[in-house]
């Protein structure tokens, strides 16, 4: 279940913080409205790698449409195995 929190809430931001775990960010509201995402490091690094390997892996189905794709065999060999 969602963690979400008025922003109000941030007068104890040590209360708040202490909420935040890996997998498990705090939303905070304004007005009732969701506003802002407080989440752990590790969590932002895990984003960002996972952002980039599906965007290696369009390029690689672009350049698979475009240019024809090469059976398993062929791509062993072209890294050397």
């Amino acid at each position: 279940m969602p963690n979400i929190k008025p922003i109000s809430d941030l007068r104890n931001y040590s209360e708040v913080l202490n909420e935040v775990a890996e997998n498990s960010p705090v939303y905070l509201t304004r007005n009732g409205r969701g506003e802002y995402a407080i989440y752990k490091i590790q969590d932002i690094d895990r984003l960002k790698a996972t952002l980039k390997l599906l965007a290696f892996l369009e390029e690689g189905i672009q350049s698979g449409k475009e240019e024809d794709w090469i059976d398993f065999d062929e791509a062993k060999s072209s890294i050397g195995l």
